[in-house]
C-alpha cells in the first residue's frame, strides 16, 4: 500500500473520544509513561502491557490510542525529537544565531548539541535511530531545520550537494552518540568507568606497544583523553569545516 494513502499511520489517526470515560486517557499520557519506562529500564521494558499497568488501565484500553508496540516506539522517538527542537529553539525568530560564526553553522551546531543532550537523557533512543527516517511531526521539524540550515553552508544549496552534507552530519551524530552511549552502558554493566577499564587493560596494552609495531596508536594512547563534551565539539567542528570541500554527490 502506498504510504501516503494509508489511513493507518499513527500520525494520521485521530485521538479517540474519551469524554465519557470515567478517567480520560490521552495519547500524550501514554507516550510519557512509555518514555519513563524506557528511561528507567530500556526498550525491553516498553510494552503495551507494562505501559497499561503503569497507567492503571487494562492493555486493551491502549489499543484505541496505538495499534501496537511499533506505534508506541514511533511516538516515543517523536517525543525525543520534540525535546531536541525545543532545546534548539526551532521556530524562534532568531534561534541559535551567534555573532561569532555564520548563522547556518551556529544553527547546525545547536541542533547537534541538542540531539546529543537529548539522546544522553533517553539512551534507548539510540537504538531507534539510524534506520529508515522517522516521519513524525517533530522529527520532520528537526529534519527541516537541519536541512534548511545546511542549505546555507558554502556550496550546499544544490540538492545533491545538500544531500551529501545531511548524510555526513547524520552519520557523524549517529556514530558519535553510539560511541558515547555504548561507553555509558559498558561502564554500568561492568562496574568499571573508562579510567578503571583503561587501568585494568594497561599491562596488556603496554606489552603490545612495546613491540614497536603500533607507533601511531602509542602516540594516541600517550595523549590525554578529552572529556566527551570537548571531543564532540572538536569533531563536530571538523565536520562543519568539511562541507565547503565536499563533492556534490
Amino acid at each position: 500500500m502506498n504510504v501516503d494513502q494509508s489511513p493507518g499511520l499513527i500520525w494520521e489517526r485521530p485521538e479517540p473520544d474519551e469524554r465519557r470515560a470515567s478517567t480520560p486517557l490521552t495519547r500524550t499520557q501514554v507516550v510519557a509513561v512509555a518514555v519513563r519506562l524506557g528511561d528507567a529500564n530500556g526498550l525491553a521494558a516498553v510494552s503495551i502491557r507494562n505501559v497499561a499497568a503503569a497507567l492503571g488501565v487494562r492493555p486493551m484500553r491502549l489499543y484505541s490510542h496505538v495499534s501496537g508496540k511499533d506505534d508506541l516506539l514511533e511516538l516515543m522517538i517523536d517525543a525525543v525529537h520534540a525535546e531536541i527542537g525545543h532545546q534548539a529553539g526551532i521556530g524562534e525568530s532568531s534561534w541559535a544565531v551567534a555573532a561569532s560564526e555564520p548563522a547556518w553553522r551556529s544553527q547546525v551546531r545547536t541542533l547537534a548539541h541538542a540531539t546529543r543532550d537529548t539522546v544522553r537523557r533517553h539512551r534507548w533512543a539510540i537504538d531507534l535511530l539510524g534506520g529508515r527516517p522517522h516521519l513524525g511531526p517533530h522529527a520532520l521539524d528537526v529534519g527541516e531545520a537541519t536541512a534548511a540550515a545546511l542549505a546555507r553552508a558554502p556550496g550546499r544549496n544544490d540538492p545533491r550537494a545538500l544531500r551529501v552534507a545531511v548524510g555526513v552530519l547524520n552519520s557523524y551524530l549517529l556514530g558519535a552518540l553510539r560511541r558515547e552511549i555504548g561507553e555509558l552502558r559498558a561502564s554500568e554493566s561492568s562496574g568499571l568507568d573508562t579510567s578503571d577499564w583503561q587501568a585494568a587493560l594497561g599491562p596488556y596494552l603496554s606489552r603490545q606497544l612495546a613491540t614497536g609495531r603500533l607507533p601511531t596508536i602509542e602516540m594516541l594512547v600517550r595523549t590525554p583523553d578529552p572529556n566527551d563534551e570537548t571531543a564532540f565539539e572538536a569533531e563536530l567542528a571538523v565536520v562543519l569545516d568539511s562541507f565547503a570541500r565536499l563533492p556534490d554527490a
